[in-house]
């Protein structure tokens, strides 16, 4: 096991690692190593959860060998931690390539929603307000990298609130709120939001991402 390639799992708004489980079994079956993170990914900033993503990587990192890299795949939120993560220069160390799969990585449509309903809302649950798209420009997150980067989006609309946007999405996000030009490679998978990272067809594209810097 310690010869296989370490992948870290990072998990989505009001979300816990158990809904990562599946996509680890399936990267497993492939010949990889999962690591499953808890971050409080509901009621704290974006800011905050990254932190705590910097100190569970560097015990991860701690048992590395020589030369030895892992590989950071986020569902939704998670990825904006890991691009979060990797804007610290002394954090791309050890990291070969990542998948953000289904992350607002220009803001969400909806978190803007929720916000001009109600401030109290997006108070109380400050993910949600990190997520708006004035707050995830102000935190500068990393787009030209020595890191290989690549992202999934979903356009099977099968949410009652993707009702709401007016572009192709996923239920949550639109492709273009997934997409950021510097990216290394993108792809469109026919799946919804809550469901996307379940599939072992986005695990296989994963996995070819992380083999050869590209999707297909």
């Amino acid at each position: 096991m310690s010869n296989l390639q370490k992948i870290v799992l990072v998990h989505g708004y009001y979300k816990t690692s158990k809904d990562m489980r599946s996509l680890k079994a399936h990267l497993e079956e492939m010949g990889y190593k999962g690591v499953l993170v808890d971050l409080p990914l509901t009621f704290k900033s974006i800011d905050y959860c990254s932190s705590l993503f910097e100190d569970k990587v560097s015990k991860i990192m701690i048992d590395l060998k020589s030369e030895e890299k892992v590989h950071l795949i986020g569902h939704s939120t998670g990825g904006i931690v890991i691009r979060h993560f990797l804007s610290n220069e002394k954090n791309q160390q050890n990291v070969h390539r990542c998948v953000l799969i289904a992350t607002p990585n220009q803001g969400s449509q909806l978190a803007s929603i929720a916000g001009k309903t109600s401030r109290r809302l997006v108070n109380v649950f400050q993910t949600l307000r990190s997520l708006q798209p004035e707050e995830i420009l102000a935190m500068d997150l990393i787009k030209h990298s020595p890191i290989e980067i690549g992202a999934v989006a979903g356009n099977n609309n099968n949410l009652l609130l993707g009702k709401l946007l007016k572009n192709d999405n996923d239920g949550r996000v639109t492709i273009e709120e997934v997409y950021y030009k510097e990216l290394h490679d993108f792809t469109i998978a026919p799946f919804g939001h809550k469901d996307i990272h379940y599939q072992k067809e986005v695990a296989q594209l994963i996995h070819h991402f992380l083999q050869t810097g590209k999707f297909k």
